[in-house]
């Protein structure tokens, strides 16, 4: 197995703050990587960090066999990164065959995008081809969700960077959710995904890092976290 993604002794600055504090991060290729931690440990930086959208001060970020520390956003997303932030980034007034478009670079109109490809796409978020002629701003939050993913992956990308995809969704949406990213893992995608939802994350995470103070306090595989409680209090103040 070899690391498609390195943080080496990442520091983050953001203005006057020191955000991260020598993060050590490994992504192993074709798994799914989650990054749990308190509110405010660090973990939407580390992500924006790899993105490039905040630049690291020391250390470095390595995508393969390249060192991206310092190479711009739009060059990290040419090498085939994909990023969904928290906020998913959907634009409200386009529809949503028009936000897939935009993400689909190869494409100049809606009927040059890969058609195979769109019909796998509909088939893990059949919302996004129900409302394909709809203003993506009328869409439910479940549903901008899975446009926010399905933008991401409407080329093939070698890496899925993904903030919170569960925040504020219901059970059933969740569900989908964790069936679409193991249908993604299958198909040999690489997954760096933050989550607060516990449960979601022993579901799907093949490896686990933990993040507290702008570090990883704690690495290894998912599984081990899962069946240690005193070790889910101890990091992240769960009782399960």
């Amino acid at each position: 197995m070899t690391d498609l993604l390195r943080l080496e002794g990442v520091h983050t600055h953001i203005g006057a703050y020191h955000i991260l504090h020598g993060v050590d991060l490994v992504v192993p290729r074709g798994q799914l990587t989650m990054l749990l931690g308190r509110n405010g440990a660090g973990k939407t930086t580390t992500l924006r960090t790899v993105m490039g959208l905040w630049r690291a001060s020391r250390g470095r970020v390595v995508f393969g066999d390249r060192d991206i520390t310092a190479v711009p956003t739009p060059q990290i997303a040419g090498l085939g990164v994909a990023y969904v932030p928290e906020t998913m980034g959907i634009f409200a007034d386009l529809t949503v065959r028009e936000n897939m478009l935009l993400a689909a670079r190869s494409a100049r109109h809606a009927d040059q995008m890969d058609p195979a490809r769109l019909q796998w796409i509909f088939s893990l978020f059949p919302a996004v081809e129900k409302f394909w002629n709809h203003p993506a701003g009328k869409l439910s939050g479940g549903q901008k969700q899975m446009l926010a993913v399905s933008r991401a992956i409407v080329e093939p990308r070698e890496l899925l960077v993904i903030d919170e995809p569960s925040k504020g969704l219901a059970p059933a949406i969740i569900n989908n959710m964790i069936d679409a990213f193991a249908q993604l893992k299958a198909s040999g995608v690489t997954i760096l995904l933050v989550e607060q939802n516990f449960n979601f994350a022993r579901r799907l995470g093949d490896n686990v890092a933990v993040m507290d103070n702008g570090r990883v306090v704690h690495a290894g595989r998912m599984q081990e976290l899962a069946e240690n409680e005193e070790l889910q209090q101890s990091l992240l103040g769960l009782a399960l």
